[in-house]
C-alpha cells in the first residue's frame, strides 16, 4: 500500500487547521512512525516506542491523544485483532472501506487483504434492506502459510 501522499498531507494539515489544530512536530513524528510502519498494525504504546527514538521528549500521554485525532480525522483506523490491543493503520484516500485481513491463530500474523472482496454483497444487502453500507470490517481466522507448512510437518 501506498504512503500518504503530498496532497493527503495537505488535506491533513487543512483539516487539523479547520478543527483549531496544527500539525505540531510531535503531531508530524506519530503520523511519520504509523506511515513508516504501514501494516504492521502497532498498537499506541508500539508507535510511543517508535517516536521516542527521533523525538526523545515525547510522552506517552501525546501519542495516544494524536492516535485519537488522527482517527477522529479519519488518517488512522482502530483495529481490534482479538488480541485485547487497539492497533491503527492508514487510511488511504483511494480505500471505500477498510481492508479485509488475515489472522493467524497459530503465530499471530496478520495478513492484509487488498482489494474490496464483498462489492456485490453490499450491493445485494443494500437492496434488499434498503440499508446504505458506509464501511465494514472483515476478518479471516486460521493458519498462515508458514504454520500450516510446520503443521502438516508433525
Amino acid at each position: 500500500m501506498p504512503k500518504l501522499s503530498i496532497d493527503e498531507i495537505e488535506k491533513l494539515k487543512n483539516n487539523l487547521k479547520e478543527k483549531g489544530y496544527k500539525l505540531t512536530p510531535q503531531r508530524r513524528a506519530v503520523l511519520d512512525t504509523i506511515i513508516k510502519s504501514e501494516g504492521q498494525h502497532l498498537t499506541a504504546e508500539e508507535i510511543y516506542e517508535l517516536v521516542k527514538v527521533d523525538c526523545p521528549e515525547i510522552g506517552l500521554a501525546t501519542v495516544y491523544r494524536t492516535v485519537l485525532l488522527l482517527e477522529e480525522l479519519n488518517v488512522v483506523c482502530k483495529l481490534d485483532l482479538n488480541d485485547g490491543c487497539s492497533r491503527y493503520e492508514l487510511i488511504h484516500e483511494n480505500e471505500n472501506h477498510q481492508h479485509h485481513h488475515l489472522i493467524c491463530i497459530n503465530c499471530g500474523k496478520v495478513i492484509e487483504v487488498e482489494g474490496d472482496l464483498l462489492e456485490s454483497l453490499e450491493n445485494t444487502i443494500e437492496e434488499k434492506y434498503v440499508f446504505k453500507i458506509k464501511n465494514h470490517s472483515v476478518k479471516f481466522y486460521g493458519l498462515c502459510s508458514d504454520c500450516n507448512k510446520s503443521s502438516k510437518l508433525k
